[in-house]
């Protein structure tokens, strides 16, 4: 895929959009110029969405398939971490480990640390 036509095809859906539901078109029934106009708008827009996922399915298949191979290892790891709102975003140090720091530490005993207690 291209970056360019991607952004003219979103630009060309958003400005359909925004035309369909503008206040100067909306109360107008009549099937006059400006109804003809809204009506190849209309079809554009259809051609544009369909050419759009036409060009996207195979990148949905390939995402689909990588959710299901990613399935089990996401789920280990939210059995480790839990909920993840009490973490920050992951690290990425520059010897290639991540980190993924807890919000707030634990409170942790300290005879658990290995501490010896005398």
């Amino acid at each position: 895929m291209h970056y360019n036509k991607d952004m003219k095809q979103i630009a060309a859906i958003t400005l359909a959009a925004c035309l369909a539901l503008s206040p100067a078109t909306a109360g107008n029934d009549d099937k006059g110029e400006m109804g003809e106009g809204l009506n190849l708008m209309e079809e554009g827009a259809k051609i544009l969405l369909r050419g759009l996922m036409t060009e996207m399915g195979p990148a949905f298949k390939d995402l689909r398939g990588l959710a299901e191979e990613m399935a089990p290892a996401l789920a280990q790891l939210q059995g480790m971490i839990g909920d993840f709102t009490h973490y920050h975003a992951p690290e990425v140090l520059p010897n290639g480990d991540i980190i993924i720091r807890r919000k707030t530490p634990l409170e942790l005993d300290p005879l658990e640390e290995g501490e010896i207690e005398l």
